[in-house]
């Protein structure tokens, strides 16, 4: 017999706990929820209160016998589920399966898994949060009021078998949003001047930019401007007006959050969102390195925290004093944004002695790069900022205004480390002039014009749409990454060189979903919807009195919805291409992956085929119908229609009228092509 029972959620998390802690405490995993809603139905009640209708998860009946088994012979059971308001909700629900009372102290939580904390935990059980519990319970029952409520409108609109979702059709939105920012955008024209200048006492050349005239900005549209101001410049004196010298400095970012992990881990190492968070469960459950056994490496890793503990905060100067030096020390505090949760430290190591480099052998190589990351960060955020002296120039041509700008990086301070990535292009460290003085003239040696355009907004990457979710107040650490992977797998969005764009299927719901529940679907709403589940957590609120209040006018607007849709028919594109079955004239219709063509006569006959897409231009070799296909990365290539049968044509540029394709010129696709038949066929590599 067991004296103490511990269950956590994963089986990696077991391992690495069962080495603390010896004799007869046993330690099992719950592997996640063991309990949630029916997928069946609505699973809400809400004529009696909005009380959930639990169910055992369909495949966990051995498990939770098993559990059950651990439990009844076990002195003490410990609920150790991960420490989130998730984890909070999984450890009431294993309390009701497992006949556990709730009031009693079965709770314990970690923030790292480390010897230390988890003995230490074991010794302070608590109560199960019925507050966190609550919050968890009020997001997962609004969520699926709104997904199986609003979902049959899609499936009367656009096809069955779409869904919605709360947050996923906001991400959405502001996807969308963007794409018509984007397709609307009117570029302006407008001009730089640069000149090249010498300064003769050091020989150095440098670049100088047009400001304006007399010390005022002012701004160049049209080539006429430009040409005006060179003719009156071309031969003028450059004189210095005005020589500020100055010293800036640069602080280094905090420690990870949830987030700010993500966007870094996207921007530097190219992960997913999704891979992100996989890694980082894998590096916080333990890893096992040679002489230690299995360690965990970081601390929790769903947090909106900055906050450190004064135990790493000593470890972190421990090992700066010892690698850089006094000077590369700073005791630097991070102030937690107002709306944070701050139930968990930042995401760090636990153990600052492990360094990357010591480990890598017993890493994967996706382990080792985000761990190194984040030890990196968190040593870089307890060092010395970085130095710059500054020197800013104004140059007067004939009552025109030039500027330059350089700065010159004295002391690199934490950047001898780590420097945070950018979404966008970062400045140059060190972007030198000479030395120059007040009233000394400097030679023109050339003077350039540039025509630019602007540019619209950037489309979303991962990265970037969650620093616009976290900005807007929309979702939480946890919900991040399963957000955008669902509108990805529902085809909503899709992926073009690491940019986030709307599929035709994502505009079309979008469009549904704002005419019909505008109120629901948008920003402001879902923010203030997270403001309600943390005034929940923080026992503010009662949660089925904010699931009431959110009920009542939302199922007006179902009602009012479902009545006006009632004798709607989706009205479907009819396309040129017959029915080779029938003969009726098939229709355009969208499905998982896009659209495809489908005969009007179902479920007579039931003939479907792909979309394929042609070009306007005849094959160069045999004349007939060009395809526009992609490649799994999305990437377009042209086929000809007859390819692979009677003719090889295959190119990544699309063929221009009367070119004729060298069919010497060939290089393989990236991958094959998919097949859209069921019977196999021989695919011959082409090369374009």
């Amino acid at each position: 017999m067991a004296n103490q029972l511990i269950i956590v959620e994963s089986p990696a998390k077991a391992n690495t706990i069962k080495k603390f802690l010896g004799g007869s405490t046993k330690v099992v995993a719950s592997m996640g929820h063991i309990r949630d809603l029916p997928k069946s139905k609505l699973g809400v009640d809400v004529n009696n209160n909005f009380e959930p209708e639990y169910i055992n998860i369909r495949g966990k009946g051995d498990l939770i016998k098993s559990l059950k088994k651990e439990a009844s012979s076990a002195k003490k059971v410990y609920l150790a589920t991960d420490p989130d308001r998730e984890g909070e909700a999984i450890a009431w629900h294993l309390a009701h399966i497992l006949g556990i009372d709730e009031t009693q102290d079965v709770r314990v939580t970690f923030n790292e898994i480390t010897k230390g904390a988890v003995q230490e935990a074991i010794k302070k059980p608590r109560k199960i949060d019925m507050n966190l519990t609550d919050a968890q319970q009020a997001r997962r029952v609004l969520d699926r009021i709104v997904g199986y409520k609003i979902s049959p409108v899609l499936w009367k609109k656009v096809r069955r078998g779409l869904s919605a979702g709360r947050v996923q059709s906001v991400a959405v939105k502001l996807i969308v949003d963007r794409e018509e920012e984007i397709e609307n955008f009117i570029p302006e024209e407008y001009w730089n001047i640069y000149a090249t200048m010498l300064d003769e006492k050091s020989k150095k050349t440098f670049e100088a930019k047009f400001y304006g005239k007399n010390n005022k900005k002012l701004e160049l549209h049209k080539k006429e401007e430009v040409d005006e101001i060179l003719e009156k410049i071309n031969e003028a004196t450059y004189t210095v007006e005005e020589v500020k010298r100055g010293e800036k400095k640069r602080t280094p970012a905090p420690p990870f959050t949830t987030s700010t992990m993500q966007q870094e881990a996207s921007r530097k190492l190219g992960f997913t969102l999704k891979k992100t968070m996989s890694v980082a469960q894998g590096l916080y459950e333990g890893v096992k390195i040679p002489e230690k056994g299995t360690v965990g490496l970081i601390t929790y890793m769903r947090t909106d925290s900055t906050r450190i503990s004064e135990v790493a905060r000593a470890a972190a100067k421990k090992e700066i004093l010892k690698t850089y030096g006094e000077e590369y020390y700073d005791n630097r505090y991070y102030k937690t944004k107002q709306d944070a949760q701050d139930a968990h430290e930042a995401i760090r190591p636990t153990y600052i002695d492990i360094n990357p480099e010591d480990i890598k052998a017993s890493l994967t190589n996706d382990q080792y790069k985000l761990y190194k990351l984040i030890y990196n960060r968190f040593i870089a955020s307890q060092m010395s900022q970085a130095v710059y002296d500054t020197l800013s120039v104004t140059i007067d041509a004939n009552t025109y205004t030039f500027k330059a700008n350089g700065q010159n990086l004295k002391f690199k301070g934490f950047m001898v480390l780590y420097i945070e990535g950018q979404d966008e292009k970062e400045e140059e460290e060190n972007t030198k002039i000479p030395d120059l003085q007040e009233k000394q003239t400097v030679i023109k040696q050339k003077l350039d014009a540039k025509q630019s355009f602007t540019e619209p907004p950037a489309r979303y990457t991962e990265a970037s749409l969650v620093k616009a979710l976290e900005e807007k107040g929309i979702g939480r650490p946890s919900t991040y990454s399963p957000t955008i992977t669902t509108i990805l797998e529902r085809r909503y969005i899709e992926k073009i060189q690491k940019q986030l764009a709307p599929t035709e299927l994502g505009r079309i719901v979008n469009k549904l979903l704002i005419e019909n529940f505008a109120d629901v679907i948008n920003v402001e709403f879902t923010a203030n919807m997270e403001d309600e589940f943390d005034k929940i957590a923080e026992g503010k609120e009662e949660w089925k009195k904010v699931i009431g209040e959110f009920y009542a006018p939302f199922a007006k607007v179902v009602e009012k919805v479902e009545k006006e849709l009632e004798h709607v028919e989706l009205v479907e594109e009819v396309s040129d291409v017959p029915c080779e079955k029938c003969g009726r004239m098939m229709v355009i219709k969208y499905g998982k992956y896009g659209k495809f063509l489908a005969c009007p006569g179902y479920p007579e006959c039931k003939n479907a085929k792909p979309l394929v897409e042609t070009i306007d231009v005849p094959c160069p070799k045999c004349g007939a119908k060009v395809q526009v296909r992609k490649t799994k990365r999305k990437r377009n290539y042209y086929i000809c229609e007859n390819n692979p049968k009677s003719c090889d044509y295959i190119s990544w540029n699309k063929p221009k009228p009367g070119e004729k394709w060298n069919p010497e010129e060939k290089v393989e696709l990236e991958e094959k092509p998919k097949t859209t038949t069921k019977k196999k066929t021989s695919t011959t590599k082409k090369k374009v």
